[in-house]
């Protein structure tokens, strides 16, 4: 238990101090602790909903939620968060497993490379609402699979593609990100796939350690961490996939 207690501590430290990391930091470690891939999936999604409702309340208290982009988002998802349930269902739960590991390594991969690249390209494509849904769509159906990919692939693609203020950037992906995983977590507790006592050791760590983050990156230089930690879950791709 104290290990878990421990894990949740130092991943919600690292997302109070930086801002990047939880999920991708979360689902891997959980798999090597010996979790079931698919278990580790929807306990991580149980987690990312409870600790996103602490930060949606803290964040809107700035006054900046761009509601309208949070919900046509979502919108996007909502086919793929039943698409989700209906393949979780029908797909055997071994195959699932050898896939899910294989496909967390992909989106960690992807995920760590869009966040080494933000701000660095520019994609000459016209902003179009219709790119905000089939956002949603894509991001909804990866979201099922690994709970990772909400927050780096959306504000990597609103900040280059929709051209949104970056400052808006965060709530946006909060906000979205809290419905997305309320949602696709109940298609893991749909089929068991969700450790509801773990996931409450993961919170009971975590609580305490964003607190402390977020009190100590007034004195740390953030974006060498959140760079750093990008090349921590770029590795921890790679590993998942050789692995896998």
């Amino acid at each position: 238990m104290l290990t878990f207690v421990g894990l949740g501590l130092l991943v919600g430290f690292l997302v109070g101090l930086t801002g990047v990391g939880g999920g991708a930091l979360m689902t891997p470690s959980l798999m090597f602790l010996g979790v079931e891939p698919l278990t580790a999936v929807g306990t991580d999604l149980l987690y990312a909903t409870v600790t996103r409702v602490f930060g949606v309340f803290f964040h809107q208290r700035k006054g900046r939620m761009r509601y309208d982009i949070a919900l046509r988002l979502f919108a996007g998802s909502v086919p793929a968060i039943i698409l989700g349930g209906i393949l979780l269902r029908e797909i055997d739960r071994e195959v699932l497993n050898d896939y899910l590991t294989l496909l967390l390594g992909l989106i960690l991969v992807v995920s760590a490379v869009l966040s080494l690249l933000k701000g660095e390209i520019h994609i000459p494509i016209k902003p179009r609402w219709a790119y905000v849904y089939l956002l949603g769509f894509v991001v909804g159906l990866t979201v099922q699979f690994t709970s990772v990919g909400a927050g780096v692939i959306v504000s990597f693609t609103l900040m280059n593609v929709a051209r949104l203020d970056p400052r808006d950037v965060v709530g946006v992906t909060i906000v979205y990100g809290l419905a997305l995983s309320g949602f696709s977590f109940l298609n893991y507790a749909g089929i068991g796939g969700v450790d509801y006592g773990l996931a409450g050791t993961l919170i009971l760590g975590t609580v305490p350690g964003v607190y402390l983050g977020t009190h100590i990156n007034r004195s740390a230089d953030r974006e060498k961490l959140k760079m750093a930690i990008n090349v921590i879950i770029l590795l921890i791709g790679l590993f998942t996939l050789l692995g896998g």
